[in-house]
């Protein structure tokens, strides 16, 4: 074998490795950007869950004070009906 023949066989063997290499970084770095791609949709899902979230805070108290109201005119209207009926 000549020196030119083993150059070339060392050449082929460092191409060979730096293949090697770079397969497993480039497949880490699609993996990382897919991963980055998932991590914001989820944390626009999570906003917009804790936006709903607030939305029906809301609304449950809207409702809790609507309900207390009801309660009020009813315990009204029944004093009234007793108060009519022990006449």
């Amino acid at each position: 074998m000549t020196r030119l023949d083993a150059a070339k066989s060392e050449f082929s063997d460092a191409l060979e490795l730096l293949a090697q290499t770079v397969a497993p970084l480039a497949e880490a770095r699609a993996r990382a950007e897919k991963d980055a791609a998932e991590i914001a949709a989820l944390k626009r899902e999570r906003d917009e869950l804790l936006a709903r979230i607030a939305e029906l805070e809301e609304e449950g108290r809207a409702l809790a004070g609507i309900t207390q109201e009801v309660e009020d005119r009813l315990d009204g209207a029944i004093a009234e009906i007793r108060t009519a009926l022990g006449r």
